[in-house]
């Protein structure tokens, strides 16, 4: 059943304290060690997601003046909480959004960027791609997981992968029809760290034929930020054939975190291969996919200033990165369209 439950923005007043997206690690009572930014922990009673379904959920308002509806749905038995913003006209009329004039399950003409946040759920708090960027609606969906990782498990071993994958795929299918009129044709992701882990090491190799299929006029756009796996399951013939047909990013920095630093070219080097394995070339390659790492940053900060700045540059580039733009960072000269042939093994100058 999906419900929605009363407006706050109560986050700013400390209700779920913002931890570091970083993929991290569990002690031994299995909560999240986390460690805060700079040295800084807070003892915690509840874990991170009990703490967030304490911040009220329901309607408000974007920074480009779209509606937002925060809002609880249940998928396959995990709690799925998830936000969308767009012109209140494309909300459907059962959705609670005053204004709203769809009906359910109708198409609209915005696409969709699905937004998977990092490990402790900043992102989702912040949602960054919040503004409707080149006719294409954000949202962005809660981990199901006491410690808010997507994929469940700690560092780079996710064990609910699987689950998880197939959960935010059936949210978008039989969900999110029901409160928004959007184009199913045109849904694309974005991951940030952990989020990045759950896209290329379990949903992109089995579900990108529900979403990428050429044949069928879909067309997708994967961005991963500051993180990356290998396929951690098996690329099905239908699978690799949408990925051959879809359009992915991988974004890093030069003090990336020491985990992610072979992760992400091992990312890199098997998806290469895996539209490779489809019948493109070189050159159909290094159109299809990019790789940058090149602003002096820790994890995430792209900006080279912040992580919560960095993940927002890199939403607001996410047309001009891998919807046909020039490829510059909002705002910025920098220039991330290097082609993965030939760049793979990517140099990092340190760690975070």
């Amino acid at each position: 059943m999906l419900t929605v439950r009363s407006l706050s923005l109560l986050l700013a007043f400390g209700l779920l304290s913002a931890v570091e997206a970083a993929p991290q690690s569990r002690n031994r009572g299995g909560k999240a060690r986390t460690g805060g930014k700079k040295g800084q922990q807070q003892q915690q009673a509840t874990t991170a997601f009990e703490q967030a379904q304490q911040i009220p959920q329901g309607v408000s308002t974007a920074t480009d003046g779209s509606t937002i509806l925060d809002t609880t749905a249940m998928v396959n038995g995990l709690p799925l909480r998830f936000k969308v913003s767009a012109p209140a006209d494309q909300f459907t009329a059962d959705s609670g959004v005053d204004g709203a004039t769809q009906d359910a399950g109708a198409a609209g003409d915005l696409g969709l960027n699905v937004l998977l946040h990092g490990d402790g759920g900043q992102s989702f708090f912040d949602f960054p791609n919040q503004a409707v960027q080149n006719n294409v609606a954000g949202a962005v969906i809660l981990a199901p997981d006491p410690n808010l990782f997507w994929g469940g498990g700690s560092g780079l071993d996710r064990t609910d992968g699987v689950a998880h994958a197939q959960a935010v795929s059936d949210l978008i299918t039989q969900v999110m029809p029901q409160v928004l009129a959007f184009n199913s044709s045109r849904v694309s992701f974005t991951g940030v760290s952990g989020g990045s882990l759950l896209l290329s090491g379990f949903f992109m190799p089995a579900h990108m034929a529900t979403f990428g299929d050429a044949d069928a006029g879909q067309e997708s756009q994967v961005l991963l930020n500051c993180g990356g796996l290998e396929p951690q399951v098996a690329v099905s013939d239908a699978n690799a054939a949408a990925l051959a047909a879809t359009r992915v990013h991988f974004q890093s920095t030069q003090q990336e975190l020491a985990l992610l630093q072979p992760a992400i070219p091992a990312a890199i080097q098997a998806y290469e291969q895996i539209v490779a394995g489809a019948g493109l070339d070189a050159d159909a390659i290094g159109a299809l996919q990019t790789v940058d790492n090149s602003p002096n940053g820790g994890h995430c900060e792209f900006d080279e200033k912040d992580f919560v700045s960095g993940v927002q540059l890199m939403a607001d580039s996410f047309s001009a990165v891998v919807q046909g733009g020039d490829g510059n960072l909002a705002g910025t000269n920098v220039n991330v369209l290097n082609p993965v042939v030939g760049n793979e093994d990517l140099q990092f100058s340190g760690a975070s």
